[in-house]
């Protein structure tokens, strides 16, 4: 392998089948994911977990926290500060209930996974160190759905503080995956007073790297990442601060990135629009090139 995209061994046989009709699409299900960063010198770096390698989906691959929408994410709303739902559901594209489950979800997940919390008491404040016994109850508490999000705020007290995001791009799970997601990718800075670690149980370890280091570490094959997370990195890989790169979000495109399977010359090619650097050539019975 010339770089470390993860490519699983299935995929050629079920890109064939949806060529040829034989797999349906599922539908794809809402999910967020951040990019957490925080200044060093000179760059940025980047909060990112490990999968476990026992995993069968992208075990072993290097990503960001994040996870699929919790129902009750958009059941009520919740207690929020920032720019309105309207403002949010214009800006990726969905309706205001979605919205607010999209960023919800972004924030929860990346308190399930990373302890970061992206809220405070006051519409201009974040809560500081949240590594507390009694704030670990909570976390697992939400990890296990007992609570719901809008429920851990109430009990905490806390407001969702939506303008600490930065939403930054948009992958969908390729139509001839069994497991779809529809991801939103946000960027935020690291609360002054919190601070990282791996909380999740899908990761076997974390790092904060900065992101032209990583990308350069799966140029060279030592690290294995998704095209999403290659290609993220690869878009903050210009910016000097944490700041910068919040700053440049409301200005990303949103359309969203889905790869396409077509036939070509005999053989399959699989692409990214956008991200030629993908780009997968597939023999017909051979494998990937």
């Amino acid at each position: 392998m010339a770089n470390g995209q993860w490519y699983p061994p299935e995929w050629p046989e079920r890109i064939r089948a949806l060529a040829e009709g034989r797999l349906t699409p599922v539908t794809p299900r809402r999910a967020a994911t951040v990019m957490l960063l925080k200044d060093t010198d000179g760059a940025p770096a980047v909060h990112m977990l490990r999968r476990r390698a026992s995993m069968a989906f992208a075990g072993g691959a290097y990503a960001y926290p994040g996870g699929g929408v919790d129902p009750r994410d958009d059941d009520r709303q919740i207690r929020w500060t920032g720019p309105t739902r309207a403002w949010w559901a214009s800006r990726l594209g969905v309706d205001e209930t979605s919205a607010q489950a999209i960023v919800c979800a972004a924030v929860r997940e990346t308190y399930e996974e990373a302890g970061v919390l992206l809220a405070g008491p006051t519409p201009d404040t974040v809560v500081g160190d949240t590594t507390g016994d009694d704030w670990e109850a909570d976390r697992e508490a939400l990890v296990a759905r007992d609570v719901s999000f809008a429920e851990f705020l109430d009990r905490r007290g806390l407001v969702l503080r939506s303008d600490l995001l930065g939403a930054w791009t948009r992958w969908i799970t390729p139509e001839f995956e069994p497991r779809r997601y529809d991801t939103w990718f946000f960027v935020a800075a690291l609360p002054e007073g919190q601070r990282t670690r791996n909380a999740s149980t899908e990761a076997e370890s974390t790092v904060w790297i900065r992101p032209g280091e990583a990308a350069d570490a799966y140029d060279k094959g030592d690290l294995l990442m998704m095209p999403p997370t290659v290609a993220t990195l690869r878009q903050l890989r210009p910016y000097a601060t944490a700041a910068d790169a919040l700053a440049a979000a409301p200005d990303r495109d949103l359309a969203p990135v889905l790869a396409k399977a077509r036939l070509e010359n005999g053989e399959l090619v699989l692409s990214w629009p956008g991200h030629d650097e993908f780009t997968k050539h597939i023999p017909n019975g051979g494998a990937p090139a």
